[in-house]
């Protein structure tokens, strides 16, 4: 699950994204309204856990704003006021479900899982191209009709990759992405698992897909 958390409170953040991380999602944060709605209408998220209390353009507003242009993202809105009328609210502005402040880590971390599922069942959960597939249920690649066995990481930077289809994605991206860093860590890392994914997903098949290009980043193509 690729999940964007919207929260100013910084520890708040760093507490809900540690939880997900922990539960196997990949996890963006950011802290005012301008900047989620950016990122939620450039990326492709499974969920999106947005603060109602955000400074500049409230939560409302965004998620108003993402619905009008047809961005069906699955939402959980949090806020610590939790009246009656604000829920109604924010429920009749889109989002999916609601969570009052204070919450318990594990509820929210359900929460999220139940609004992906659903999601689901509302769109395609296979990502294809070129006899490439990748189904995100099932966590199961192929290539073809050879099944194709991925590590978790594999499976993440294919996903990435996937989503990405015929755009160049640079070395940090995809580490802040697939690793979720926030810095180069000076290595090869990058290298080494592009190298192996594409042992996996090229080696016996044609044509090939997964291309480099020297100096910018990694691409999925049919042709040079």
């Amino acid at each position: 699950m690729r999940v964007l958390v919207v929260e100013d409170d910084k520890k708040t953040a760093s507490f809900i994204r540690k939880a997900l991380q922990a539960e196997g999602c990949a996890v963006d944060v950011c802290g005012n309204g301008e900047d989620e709605l950016a990122a939620a209408l450039a990326t492709p998220f499974d969920a999106l856990v947005l603060d109602i209390m955000l400074p500049g353009r409230d939560g409302l507003s965004v998620l108003a704003q993402l619905r009008e242009r047809k961005n069906v993202t699955p939402v959980l809105l949090l806020s610590a006021r939790g009246e009656v009328n604000e829920r109604v609210e924010g429920l009749n502005a889109g989002a999916d479900d609601y969570l009052p402040k204070p919450f318990v880590i594990a509820e929210l971390v359900a929460r999220v899982r139940a609004l992906v599922r659903r999601g689901a069942d509302s769109k395609s959960t296979v990502l294809q191209f070129a006899g490439l597939a990748l189904d995100t249920v099932a966590h199961e690649a192929r290539r073809g009709e050879t099944k194709i066995e991925l590590t978790a990481r594999e499976y993440r930077l294919l996903e990435f990759l996937l989503r990405h289809t015929g755009r160049i994605c640079g070395r940090m991206s995809i580490i802040e992405k697939v690793w979720d860093y926030d810095f180069d860590p000076g290595t090869n890392l990058v290298d080494v698992y592009i190298r192996r994914l594409r042992e996996k997903i090229d080696d016996g098949f044609e044509p090939k897909l997964l291309h480099t290009v020297r100096g910018i980043g990694y691409v999925l193509k049919e042709h040079e």
